[in-house]
């Protein structure tokens, strides 16, 4: 009784939060890609499933912006559940807030954070997982591979080598929760994972990834003409989290974000938007020519 009356008044919160919202901002939003015929577009969401109101607020701005841009999936870069792992916690941490986006056909695609329970989640069906602890998918000439950095082992390893190998797709993006550049104090760059990955990245071709884990946003200086991102404040938000370094293009640790995508093909757009609907980055990414390196290893 308890739990369908929390279930119920999350339900209430949100429908009369959405028409809030719809009200307050449709006349304020401000999509600043291109959104050109046949492009891949898609939101991206990290450290997103705290369950309480700043979460759903980012949800809200999802779905004003879902409806002018038109995304059909959404990545998921980790800690998609923190607490509890009951049927409850997927209802108020992720079912309830996006909703609107779930009912509209919005796909989404999990990777694994520290937070996240694999025995429980990759089974998870709105997850998009497959059952397994790292995956990839494909949408038109993109191809998306989704790792679980909490334990980066050796057949993960070797499945991400043959899969990258394997993959003639124009864009390769890698996704997953812990950050391998990062100028936050809270956590970090991870330096162990950025030995294990960042030379098969390099071989193979990858164009961009995203990571999440530090609760701010911040865009890294190309490294290998591979652009790398970081959102990890979709629920979490860690203020005054940076310092500022050489390899940092923009952050932002002022309130939560998700970010907007469109590939069209050799330009990568991207808007980040805070929890007020606020642009704090965007930008245009040419996909950068292929190494030596990875011209030898085959494509």
């Amino acid at each position: 009784m308890i739990y369908a009356r929390q279930i119920a008044l999350c339900v209430i919160f949100t429908v009369l939060a959405l028409r809030n919202l719809d009200a307050q901002t449709s006349a304020k939003l401000n999509v600043k890609l291109p959104l050109q015929q046949k492009s891949i577009r898609f939101a991206v969401i990290g450290d997103s499933g705290t369950g309480d109101r700043d979460q759903y607020e980012v949800a809200q701005q999802m779905e004003s912006y879902r409806k002018l841009v038109g995304f059909d999936f959404v990545i998921m870069l980790g800690d998609n559940i923190y607490g509890g792992h009951a049927p409850r916690d997927f209802a108020q941490k992720f079912e309830i807030p996006y909703k609107p986006l779930l009912d509209a056909g919005v796909k989404f695609y999990a990777s694994l954070g520290n937070h996240d329970d694999p025995n429980i989640e990759r089974l998870y069906k709105p997850f998009n997982m497959g059952g397994q602890r790292y995956h990839t998918f494909k949408k038109n000439d993109a191809q998306f591979f989704a790792l679980d950095s909490d334990y980066m082992d050796a057949p993960q390893l070797k499945w991400l080598e043959d899969n990258l190998k394997g993959s003639n797709a124009r864009w390769k993006i890698c996704y997953f929760h812990h950050p391998l550049y990062s100028d936050g104090k809270m956590h970090g760059a991870d330096l162990d994972l950025r030995n294990q990955l960042a030379p098969l990245l390099k071989t193979y071709g990858v164009n961009a990834v995203f990571s999440g884990h530090e609760h701010a946003y911040e865009r890294i200086k190309p490294e290998d003409g591979i652009y790398y991102f970081i959102l990890g404040s979709s629920g979490k938000l860690a203020r005054h989290d940076f310092r500022e370094s050489q390899q940092m293009v923009k952050s932002f640790d002022r309130d939560r974000t998700f970010m907007l995508v469109e590939i069209a093909g050799d330009a990568l757009y991207f808007q980040t938007i805070s929890r007020s609907g606020e642009t704090v980055d965007s930008g245009e990414l040419v996909r950068q020519q292929r190494t030596a390196t990875a011209q030898a290893a085959g494509r």
